[in-house]
Formats: structure tokens, sequence, C-alpha cells
């Protein structure tokens, strides 16, 4: 059906799993059912492929149960998508193939801000209706009501993103007095970083620190040492995985124990970093959108998360899904609970509804906002507690990623400084 360029080996190559669990459902469907096709674009390949394929898992597993169900509105369900390699640029032409070619009936996100944003001026020329995953107020500037996106982070950014982070910093044996603040040159980490000034100065918190660095920067010592020199009571940092390596490291190497140390580094959430970094991850806290705890056993999630974790291997991706994988499934949940509701393929149908109900979903119950976020914001800050090796086996189980803030999903109690065991 297409000629097959670079950006096609991510269909053909981790496609052929959904291909084939929705091409085994057919059968049980009528012969006239044509499938409900989603389309989209997601990180295959490059530097958000460990977050992107663990999602395109996430949206297989739903797709196949959605499919042994009856499929969608009587319909099987065929996912359509196209590896946008971790590169902006092809992200539009992506989008314009899927609704222009390959005519699909629903659009979702790639995953991540840098990579949303692109898509958005093509999927709102077509007033299709969108619902994204883990963009950072992607619509703040496009004002788009039919856009609406699975993430935690609420409509103002500024105000609530670092809160979480300064609420347990209060909390610390002696109260601190100044804080570092640290971020890599990106619309995501900048906002936290903002966030993050915004409540320090709040709090009265004297800011001794505050660099941006840019995304290809590889050493990062002199910039922990920097920081170390200024002596700042709490860091807050907001990083991408390879940063984030790069400074923990640092942070290990000069042995840099202040008594708060995190905040918005993208990465420890993952099963590789977890397993890499071991005991260098203990007494960090840091933001994340799901733990193992308690607080956070909603309906579903656990056979959800057995079912992903018994093919994670084999699709090379994450290996625990604690971080992106239960937000995908219940992005689908939203879609599917939306044509329920409306009965049909509308766009501006399933915009209303998704702007008027209350979906419930593997993650717990939420409402959008008017424009299209989280209308009450869940910043989780989680804290490593009890780490001595890389072993992954104990992030399956509570108390070794224990939950802060906020309040009403806190499942344990604040240990200073940061730093490995002996520390």
């Amino acid at each position: 059906m297409h000629s097959t360029t670079r950006r096609d080996l991510g269909r053909f190559a981790l496609g052929a799993a959904v291909g084939g669990a929705a091409a085994g459902a057919f059968p049980a469907f009528a012969q006239s059912a044509n499938p409900i096709r989603i389309g989209f674009a997601m990180a295959l390949s490059g530097g958000l492929a460990g977050n992107g394929r663990a999602t395109l898992l996430a949206y297989q597993i739903w797709a196949a149960e959605a499919n042994a169900r009856g499929g969608v509105l009587g319909r099987p369900v065929q996912l359509v998508f196209y590896d946008d390699q971790t590169t902006p640029g092809l992200v539009p032409g992506i989008y314009t193939k899927l609704m222009d070619v390959d005519r699909v009936d629903i659009v979702t996100s790639p995953y991540a801000t840098a990579m949303i944003a692109p898509s958005m001026p093509v999927v709102m020329q077509r007033n299709m209706c969108f619902v994204t995953l883990f963009g950072a107020g992607v619509n703040e500037v496009f004002k788009y009501d039919r856009h609406f996106n699975m993430n935690i982070t609420g409509d103002n950014m500024k105000e609530t993103y670092a809160k979480g982070y300064f609420d347990v910093a209060a909390k610390l044996p002696t109260p601190p007095r100044s804080a570092a603040i640290l971020a890599v040159d990106n619309e995501f980490a900048q906002k936290a970083a903002e966030s993050a000034r915004f409540h320090a100065r709040q709090r009265g918190l004297r800011v001794v620190y505050d660099r941006s660095y840019p995304p290809s920067t590889v050493d990062f010592t002199p910039t922990v040492r920097a920081i170390q020199s200024a002596r700042p009571d709490v860091v807050f940092i907001g990083s991408y995985p390879p940063d984030s390596s790069g400074i923990l490291r640092a942070a290990s190497e000069l042995r840099f124990n202040p008594p708060m140390f995190g905040g918005g580094m993208v990465g420890p959430q993952l099963a590789a970093f977890q397993a890499q970094f071991g005991p260098i991850l203990n007494n960090l806290i840091n933001w994340d959108v799901y733990s193992p705890e308690p607080t956070m056993n909603f309906p579903g999630v656990a056979d959800f998360q057995e079912k992903y974790r018994t093919q994670a291997a084999k699709e090379q991706t994450d290996l625990l899904g604690n971080y992106i994988p239960p937000y995908a499934y219940a992005q689908m949940q939203v879609l599917e609970q939306s044509l329920a509701r409306v009965g049909r393929v509308d766009q501006a149908a399933l915009a209303a509804d998704m702007h008027a109900s209350e979906f419930d979903t593997i993650v717990g119950k939420f409402r959008f906002s008017a424009s299209g976020e989280w209308a009450e914001p869940r910043n989780l800050f989680v804290q490593f507690q009890n780490v001595r090796d890389g072993d992954l086996e104990k992030y399956k189980r509570p108390g070794t990623k224990v939950i802060l803030a906020p309040e009403n999903l806190k499942s344990g109690e604040l240990r200073a400084p940061y730093g490995p065991p002996g520390a």
C-alpha cells in the first residue's frame, strides 16, 4: 500500500503484533464491519524511543483486548502508525499522510511535547478530535477546543508543577533557606524551572544558582561543582534522560549530598535507568506520574502491568511500565468510553463528550478542563528509598519509590539528605 521509506520501518517492523492481533480478531466480526482505524506517529527510534516503544505496547494491549471484547461500536480496532524517529520535522508529513492518504478515523498524538506541537496545525486544519500524551502546555498557544491531553500537570504548570517538591522541602529537619535551579533548554524543562522559581520565591528561599544548559551538554562536572559551591539546601533540576544520567554521575563522583536533590528529572522513572544507577538514586526526590504504592492501586492497573511486563522484553521496551504505559492505555480507554457514549465516529460530538464527561481509567477517575488538560493536576513527587542495587524486582512492589506528595496519595516519609547508603 505504501512505498517503504525509513519512517515506514517502525510500522512494518513493530506494527506486526498489532496487525496480527487485529486481523486475528476480524473473523469474529461481520464481513461488513470496517475497522476503526486509529493513526499516530510514535518515536520508535531516536532519543525518545524508550518511551515511544512502551507507549506502543500499551496501545497494542488495549487494541487486542478491545477486539477480544467485540471491538468498539461493533467494529474491530486497527492501529496505523509510523516512526517519527524523535524528529519533529517528520511529524507534520506523517499526520498529513495518516489523514489524507490512510484515511484514519481517529488520530492520537506522538509522545512528548516537542513531538506533539508540530502535529497540532495539521490536525486542527482537519478539525479532528485529538487526544495527546504527555504534552506540556502545548494548547496554551493553539487554544484548540478539540484537544485533550493525557498528562497530570494541569492547566497552570507555573503554579502547580513544582508545588509538591517545595511542599516536601518544607518538611526537611532544618527548614530550607536556599535553592538551586538547573534546566535543559527545552520547553518542558523550562516550564518546570519556571515553576521552581515561582515556588522558591513564594516560600522565601534565596535562589543561589539558576542556569540553563544546551541539550548537547555532555560533561556536567563543572556545573554540579558550581552548584555544590553555592551550598543550596534544595536542588531542583529539569532534565531529559541523557543529561539526567550525566548530572547524577557527576553528583555521585563529587559526593554532592545536599538535603534535597531531584525535581523534574526525566529518566529516573525508567527501568533501564533504575537498573543502571542503583544506589545512586537513593533518597532522590523526583517528579513522577505513577508508583506501585497502595495509594495508587486503581482498578485494573495491576492486571495491565502484568500483561505489559510479560511482553516488554520481547518488544525491547521498558521492562516495568511504571511511567508512561498506564497513561497510554488510559488514553485509549478515554477514546473507547467516549465513542461508546457518542455511538459513532463524529469528531465534534467526541470533543463535546470529552469536555462534559468523567473518565474512569486504570490511572483513576478524572475530567478534562476547558483547555483540555486534567482539571485537577496530580504531579507526584516520589523518593527512592533503600536502594542498594540495580535489581528491578523491588520496583514492582511498594516501598522503593514512595510517594511524598501530593498529600492524598502520600505513602511514605521523607528521608534526608540525598545520597546512596553510606555516602
